[in-house]
């Protein structure tokens, strides 16, 4: 990477480039600009330019980070951390819309009710799904009250119905929403929610639509992904020679398992290490009992130590 200027001559020739299918991404934070988009970004550095990405939120309160990715074209640089502290920089450039808040959501619904657009994806954080300890949808949350009145539209659930009252008025046809969100058995639990959602709406011809033109995969997302201190930026310039406003950093390992479950086609993720299978749970059993257990337990013992941070704990031999 030579910086910004490298950045405006090469998006002239990625944007006459002939992508077929759009991805539209809800919750254009960090963990999804070191993961889904970097995993695609893989695949564009392969040489395959048939998906793209449109990126915005469905919240307010960070149009600082999006106006620096707007005047960057959506560009920005990943940094991997290795466990011995090895640092590699990439320049992604698979989000090729970045969109700004607004409170209606105008031009992300007009981007998914768009036939050229096959998968409604997105990170809108555990909290974001409202779900109450049975796990059922909290539908005396404020939330989703104001948006099964019509007041607002700042819930998943009710920018989705949005989005999908739009394509079935266009006609865009099917459509996969992938949650990437840390849930077990997210596709499942959304998909669950969603239709609580129009039951209590009184929507039973979207919710019948639903059941017919989309499917909800369940995946197992997984990259530690820290807010980005106030240093990255100097460190991606000396590093790349970058003058990055919107850097990411992220931990070298990833990893992504997906239920191949997708009604409208969807990225050839195999071809970068995305493993496609019939059945998560296994991998998401694995990843809570193995992985987040000895994570949690390292913590714990670390904090009586008197370490503030998972990686002290680890270069302990005790």
């Amino acid at each position: 990477m030579t910086g910004i200027n490298h950045w405006s001559s090469l998006s002239q020739a990625v944007h006459k480039r002939d992508f077929r299918y759009c991805q539209l991404h809800l919750g254009l934070g960090a963990f999804h600009r070191a993961h889904q988009a970097a995993y695609l970004q893989k695949l564009h550095d392969l040489g395959d330019h048939n998906w793209w990405i449109a990126s915005g939120n469905i919240r307010p309160g960070s149009e600082q980070i999006i106006n620096r990715l707007i005047d960057q074209q959506g560009r920005y640089t990943l940094e991997t951390v290795s466990p011995a502290g090895q640092r590699h920089y990439f320049c992604i450039r698979s989000i090729r819309r970045v969109i700004s808040w607004e409170p209606k959501l105008a031009t992300l619904i007009d981007i998914a009710a768009s036939p050229d657009t096959r998968i409604i994806s997105f990170t809108v954080t555990e909290a974001g799904y409202y779900f109450d300890r049975q796990g059922n949808l909290e539908l005396e949350h404020p939330d989703i009250i104001g948006d099964l009145q019509g007041d607002s539209l700042c819930s998943i659930y009710g920018a989705i119905k949005a989005m999908l009252q739009a394509r079935v008025t266009a006609g865009a046809g099917p459509v996969t929403l992938l949650s990437c969100d840390n849930l077990r058995k997210n596709g499942a639990r959304f998909f669950e929610g969603l239709s609580q959602f129009l039951q209590a709406a009184n929507e039973p011809g979207l919710l019948q639509w639903c059941r017919q033109y989309v499917t909800a995969p369940n995946n197992m997302v997984d990259r530690i992904t820290p807010r980005a201190k106030a240093d990255l930026s100097d460190r991606v310039r000396n590093a790349a020679q970058t003058n990055d406003q919107a850097p990411v950093t992220a931990e070298a390992y990833c990893q992504w398992v997906i239920e191949d479950n997708f009604i409208a086609g969807r990225p050839d993720w195999e071809r970068i290490g995305v493993q496609m299978v019939k059945d998560v749970e296994p991998y998401e059993a694995a990843k809570i009992r193995i992985l987040n257990a000895s994570h949690s337990g390292i913590a714990w013992a670390g904090a009586l130590r008197g370490y503030e941070f998972i990686h002290q704990g680890l270069e302990d031999p005790a």
